[in-house]
């Protein structure tokens, strides 16, 4: 007799940001997601309906940081739905804390939110559909050591090669963690900071491929109607940074300005935002940048034979409107696929027009 398990996935979690990404991640595995922000909710929710999988955060008392309130819904899936694979999510968990997770309460792991990464979240939700997760009677759960590695604070373990240096200027955390899981996934190099001031200096010391700017920042003399978003949009204009506002706060004439007077690549509402069209408008910014960056190496007269190459012209065509001799063409178009780390007339006109 085969066993019937739930389609459906609980996500105990009072962050609207860790909201998102886990429904988003759990929605892709096939999964319908139910939210609960707190306790009631989440007992209700389990009363309401069986589920597969539920991924419950520590500490659902916001800014307090010993509420442990997790720890008694993991117990009451126990009672309620014990089919029910639950995975333990927190930033606030000691080894103590992920001990009692897994042995007393029945988790089946614990993740700490400071390394998450979305790969190995949906393996492992792979894993828990496929039931390849469960324990022998009397077996001990995941050890200590899977939870909480060895390693240096910011060591991450395999960790991909940056394709993008990213300035990313936000003072809200849970924003803050959606970019940098997002990011860093993606294998971009990035950094934070959270006011005009901190933004406007690394933007001076720095070089960046692109920047993520919210409108509205952190300011103690403007807490409520400050515009230090738009005069970033201005420093990273000047810098030639591709830029992307993300904000929740823009009018229809301030989205206007943003791409007139500021050249901002993309404008996206917090209230709307798509993760999977924010990475590919970051990687279509990213492309451009590095273009730019690759043409702009090119010596003034290297840029005249490129430009005539995009028109179709031959190299004698070309020798003939420099005044150069077709030796001499030769070699400027060596130079130039050497630049643009290209290999064929075909892909230097691509890259030049892709500009």
């Amino acid at each position: 007799m085969s066993t019937h398990y739930s389609s459906r996935a609980l996500v105990v979690e009072d962050d609207r940001a860790w909201q998102q990404i886990l429904t988003e991640l759990l929605g892709d595995a096939g999964l319908a997601v139910d939210i609960a922000a707190n306790q009631a909710t989440a007992l209700a929710t389990m009363r309401a309906a069986s589920h597969r999988l539920a991924v419950v955060d520590l500490s659902l008392g916001g800014a307090n940081h010993h509420n442990q309130e997790g720890l008694q819904i993991l117990q009451a899936l126990q009672r309620h739905d014990p089919a029910c694979v639950s995975v333990l999510l927190t930033g606030f968990a000691t080894v103590e804390i992920a001990v009692s997770a897994m042995k007393d309460y029945g988790a089946h792991t614990c993740l700490r939110k400071e390394i998450f990464r979305r790969a190995q979240f949906r393996d492992l939700v792979r894993e828990i559909l496929a039931g390849s997760t469960s324990r022998p009677p009397g077996e001990e759960p995941a050890t200590v050591a899977s939870v909480f590695p060895s390693q240096k604070p910011g060591d991450r373990l395999s960790e991909p090669q940056p394709s993008g240096r990213v300035l990313v200027i936000e003072d809200d955390a849970g924003w803050q963690d959606i970019f940098s899981e997002l990011l860093t996934d993606a294998g971009h190099e990035v950094e934070f900071c959270r006011s005009y001031g901190e933004a406007l200096g690394r933007l001076k010391r720095g070089s960046y491929h692109a920047a993520v700017v919210d409108l509205s920042l952190a300011n103690s003399l403007a807490p409520t109607d400050n515009v230090d978003g738009l005069r970033l949009l201005g420093a990273c204009n000047e810098a030639g940074i591709e830029t992307i506002v993300v904000s929740g706060i823009a009018s229809p004439a301030q989205t206007e300005r943003i791409y007139n007077d500021y050249n901002a690549y993309a404008f996206f509402e917090k209230q709307a935002f798509e993760r999977t069209a924010f990475m590919q408008t970051l990687d279509e910014a990213l492309a451009d940048q590095l273009v730019r960056t690759s043409l702009d190496i090119l010596t003034e007269r290297e840029r005249e034979v490129l430009d005539l190459l995009v028109q179709g012209m031959t190299n004698k065509q070309i020798a003939q409107d420099l005044v150069i001799s077709p030796n001499t063409v030769k070699r400027h178009l060596k130079a130039i696929f050497a630049k643009l780390e290209v290999v064929n007339r075909a892909a230097a006109v691509a890259k030049a027009v892709g500009r």
